[in-house]
């Protein structure tokens, strides 16, 4: 004889069957799988495990093993300089592929890096410095055939602000440059040792959303600063907030705009927007955004030449010397009150608040969508040229120790990934916004700072407030799942099947054990409603919990005590070898019984679920 029980939520619990004492006596003797006990580690090896994971978890060192010495040594010479790996398999065709693309992308880079020095309010030479000597030695360090290496945007427009607010550029040009200097040399040291310690992955602590808005934001705040030599305004603010720039155009608007630069400068843009477009368009006319920079450059000379449209204050590049940047070493300042403004300002640009180099990262960005296509065109066949490694990257990218045409920059907005992190994670979205308004209203570093901080926000949320569930039977299965997302799971009578689905650790542990007490008190109210038994049993489910520590132990046990008083029997299934390791040092499983851990939830179900005959 058997009953269905229906819940006034309408969740569905499972029948409950009355059986005979004979029945109970075969059901008592099925085998339960018990949970099994880890061999037990040495301090010395846990230590080990953590930092190998930490810092070495893509096991460098397994290529040297059983190798002779010489061997060894070579290998070593290949991980610090791939050049010496993949040069064997230079071959003619490679090297045609590769000088087209080096013209590419020098077509590009004339006009981008003589913007970029302009952004950091240094004369144009040190934008064209920066981006031939980065590519040379990253030839020989790095390990990414796609990433593109050199002066970039938002790196640019950072050391600008955070220079000028030390140093007047137009007032004190010397020291300017000799603070950059400064700045820009502990700038590629905090990346070197960043990569030589492996702490690439330092980059994943800013979330995706964060670095959308944030590009975003920088990318309208580099299009702003354009304004002024879009404009030929003269006198312009230094600040970088869209209010201030705004304030500045309309306040030299009174002067007079320079009609002449706003039409040299629209009709060019124009001319590489519908150049973009048509690389778009057709792809075997790829080549023409690839050398429109170059074209501008040359045929806007040229007209300013034979026009004389710079004695009509249209303001030009002027002179460029002309040769290789003599070494800078001695302009550095190695002492004085700059040192520290340099050092800050270094390492705030070479690793971003010690959390993220925007400069890695826009590269890394490029490098991963460049290598995506490249397997979907079959054209990787090794897994280790997929690994882009976020350590080596660093370390090439430092070790030059640092010295797009800046409408390149609009790219950086992406409209469509906003849209979809707005439709996945609402707080990814707020994340996102925050970072971009923070940067747009504020400044670039302050837009840093509230992308970092959203980021560790969310972090500490998840962390301090994890998800729990309600688990229910699925219908003729032995598969238990959360009673949300599966109406149809069947609650089991007098009890209660809850999941936590984090590591319970200090942070955490009293709000899970209040969270665990609060669906039981919840459940027992909608029992006593409706005159069905009471809960007898809970049985949390901890497959999703890896990790407890000391505090989450004492909020076990305080759990344990809790249901003792409302005489609930506590039921564990399926921790996992660490979890079960500390239960048993703390001597939890002797508080709470063996026979109550159990290694799935149907076991722990069967074994302990009260037995109840329901017919009238």
């Amino acid at each position: 004889m058997s009953k269905r029980v229906t819940d006034e939520l309408g969740n569905m619990e499972i029948d409950v069957i009355s059986v005979s004492s004979s029945r109970h006596g075969s059901e008592n003797s099925t085998y339960v799988h018990k949970v099994g006990n880890p061999p037990k580690k040495t301090l010395l090896t846990e230590i080990g495990c953590i930092v190998k994971e930490t810092f070495f978890s893509d096991d460098p060192l397994r290529n040297f093993k059983d190798q002779p010495r010489s061997r060894k040594f070579v290998l070593g010479l290949q991980a610090v300089f791939p050049i010496l790996e993949w040069g064997r398999h230079y071959s003619l065709s490679k090297f045609k592929g590769d000088f087209i693309a080096g013209l590419t992308i020098a077509s590009l880079c004339i006009p981008q890096d003589i913007g970029y020095g302009r952004l950091a309010y240094l004369l144009p030479q040190y934008g064209l410095y920066s981006s031939f000597v980065p590519p040379l030695i990253y030839a020989f360090m790095g390990s990414s055939r796609d990433i593109a290496i050199g002066p970039v945007a938002v790196v640019s427009l950072l050391l600008g602000t955070l220079l000028q607010n030390e140093i007047d550029p137009s007032k004190n040009p010397l020291d300017y440059r000799r603070l950059a200097f400064t700045a820009t040399f502990f700038a590629g040291v905090t990346q070197a040792t960043l990569g030589f310690f492996r702490l690439g992955f330092l980059i994943d602590f800013l979330s995706h959303a964060a670095i959308v808005g944030f590009m975003a934001g920088a990318a309208v705040t580099i299009a702003l600063q354009q304004l002024k030599g879009l404009l030929g305004v003269k006198k312009f603010t230094k600040k970088t907030d869209i209010v201030s720039v705004m304030r500045s155009v309309f306040h030299a608007a009174h002067h007079g705009w320079n009609w002449q630069t706003i039409l040299i400068g629209l009709s060019f843009l124009a001319f590489l927007l519908v150049a973009k477009y048509i690389g778009k368009k057709k792809k075997k006319l790829f080549w023409v955004p690839a050398i429109a920079p170059m074209i501008s450059v040359v045929l806007s000379t040229f007209f300013v030449y034979i026009t004389r449209a710079d004695k009509h204050s249209v303001q030009i590049v002027k002179h460029i010397r002309k040769g290789i940047n003599p070494p800078s070493v001695d302009e550095i300042f190695f002492s004085g009150e700059y040192l520290a403004k340099g050092f800050r300002i270094g390492v705030l640009a070479g690793s971003c608040s010690n959390w993220k180099n925007i400069c890695f990262h826009e590269g890394l960005a490029v490098g991963w969508k460049q290598r995506n296509d490249s397997i979907r065109n079959n054209e990787y066949h090794q897994v280790d040229d997929i690994l882009l490694r976020g350590h080596r990257v660093l370390f090439s990218l430092g070790s030059k120790l640092h010295g797009r045409m800046p409408y390149g920059v609009i790219s950086l907005i992406d409209i469509e990934a906003m849209s979809l992190i707005w439709k996945i994670d609402k707080f990814d979205f707020v994340a996102c916004m925050g970072a971009f308004f923070g940067v747009v209203f504020s400044s670039v570093e302050i837009g840093l700072l509230i992308a970092v901080s959203i980021s560790f926000a969310k972090i500490l949320l998840q962390v301090t407030r994890p998800r729990t569930a309600v688990l229910g039977k699925l219908p003729r299965t032995t598969v238990y799942r959360n009673i949300r997302q599966y109406p149809d799971a069947a609650k089991i009578p007098g009890t209660l099947i809850v999941r936590v689905d984090s590591a319970i650790y200090f942070s955490n542990s009293n709000y899970i054990k209040e969270r665990i007490l609060r669906w039981l008190m919840d459940e027992e109210e909608k029992l006593k409603e409706n005159s069905q038994p009471r809960i007898q049993y809970l049985v949390v489910e901890m497959s999703p919990v890896t990790n407890i520590d000391t505090s989450g132990i004492h909020a076990m046990e305080e759990l344990l005590r809790s249901l003792e008083k409302r005489d609930v029997k506590l039921v564990l299934a399926n921790p996992g070898p660490v979890v079960f390791d500390k239960l048993h040092a703390s001597k939890f499983h002797e508080m709470i019984g063996e026979d109550k851990i159990f290694l799935t939830v149907e076991d722990a179900v069967k074994t302990c679920a009260p037995k109840m005959d329901l017919e009238p």
